[in-house]
């Protein structure tokens, strides 16, 4: 690689989730033989959060523990524990755990989102949430130690719906309810979500839709109204936040506080600042990308090539990106894969039942072979659904 930036380059990539691994492991690996370029990740713990089986983990079941240093093992980049508590975009520094400080020459902010418990009054105080392994084992505690009751899932996104059909199917003893202002599967095609709708209700989940939580109490919830529906537990899964630490910066943000990003994903405000995944306020043809799996990693990859042609005095290339599939698990036998077009809108075209369970299993466990074939051959990593027309410049929503 004919590399022009001779002098020493510090790349520090913020968050180990699927976008900021994907990242690391995408940039190291393509510039480990150089010895002026060092990829150091920061991440709060050494335990990956896999995102995708937190539901598995919330029922009662285990799953494998991955370690973060593990999955960069050969790739050269360098693992940092710790929480990011502050970051200066002035002076290119990050300090963690208010003790050390790290200096930057490009920054790759992944810190990704968490559940809003702030939005709905006792959330924070009174509610699980579905944020990492340790917040998913405290609700497996507190469903084992229930010999009936209600357990109450608040939001009826895909998180919620997969959260209330693993616990109903690990906890037959236990009512759960399925609460939101949607009707689960409402963005799927209507045969896709009837299908979904009624594994539900196999499975004994009850679905109240057109409802909002406007109170998380000790030993249940308020409804607008002013209806009070008691419950053992309740899980929050309505709404995301992202961390202020880029508003606190000076970055450009929007008005959730993801880093607003250029074509190529870099801050519009501090061009060495890449921001990827669900912190990253990515616009594409159709509008903004929504954080999943399937682009998260994407960006982290499109970033780690971008920094690349940077350093070798080249512009980075436009990323773009279409959505393909919405994959949601219905306990452990059952799912539904809708396939959508490159602006996440539903096709007619879905799978349903056992072949639909082991698609989203295949889904689920990607990460780990894709990362596997980037340490061996990076290129490979770096290809994705661009999304055709939907994504060219100019393109409408």
């Amino acid at each position: 690689m004919n590399m022009k930036h001779q002098t020493g380059h510090d790349v520090v990539i913020l968050g180990a989730g699927y976008a900021g691994l994907s990242a690391a492991i995408q940039l190291a690996c393509r510039t480990r033989r150089l010895a002026n370029v060092r990829v150091t990740v920061v991440n709060a713990q050494e335990r990956f959060t896999e995102r995708l089986r937190l539901h598995m983990t919330a029922s009662g079941q285990r799953v494998a523990e991955l370690s973060v240093p593990d999955l960069l093992d050969g790739t050269g980049a360098r693992f940092a524990r710790g929480w990011v508590t502050a970051v200066d975009a002035g002076a290119r520094t990050v300090r963690i755990d208010d003790e050390h400080v790290l200096p930057y020459d490009t920054l790759v902010y992944a810190l990704g989102g968490v559940t809003d418990t702030a939005a709905v009054p006792g959330v924070a105080d009174h509610a699980y949430t579905l944020d990492g392994a340790q917040d998913a084992e405290m609700l497996a505690g507190r469903l084992a130690g229930l010999g009936g009751g209600t357990v109450v899932v608040a939001g009826s996104g895909l998180t919620g719906v997969e959260a209330a059909a693993e616990i109903a199917e690990r906890h037959p003893k236990l009512k759960v309810v399925l609460l939101g202002r949607r009707e689960p599967g409402a963005a799927m095609h209507p045969k896709a979500g009837a299908y979904l709708r009624s594994a539900l209700d196999r499975l004994g989940v009850t679905v109240r839709s057109g409802v909002e939580v406007t109170k998380v109490l000790p030993h249940g919830v308020q409804l607008a109204g002013g209806e009070i529906m008691p419950a053992a537990a309740v899980l929050w899964t309505s709404g995301t936040r992202v961390s202020p630490l880029a508003a606190a910066a000076g970055l450009a943000v929007d008005d959730r506080g993801r880093i607003i990003t250029d074509a190529a994903l870099r801050s519009v405000s501090h061009p060495e600042v890449f921001a990827v995944g669900d912190a990253a306020a990515v616009r594409q043809g159709y509008g903004l990308m929504h954080g999943t799996c399937q682009g998260g990693m994407p960006t982290g990859v499109h970033a780690a090539l971008s920094i690349l042609r940077v350093l070798n005095g080249e512009q980075p290339r436009p990323f773009r990106f279409g959505y393909y599939h919405m994959p949601v698990s219905l306990g452990r036998r059952d799912a539904v894969v809708q396939f959508t077009r490159p602006d996440d809108s539903p096709r007619r075209l879905f799978l349903t039942g056992r072949l639909a369970a082991r698609y989203k299993e295949t889904v689920t466990a990607a990460p780990w072979p894709t990362w596997g074939r980037m340490k061996k051959s990076p290129a490979l990593g770096a290809f994705w659904p661009r999304g055709g027309r939907y994504t060219r410049s100019g393109a409408a929503r």
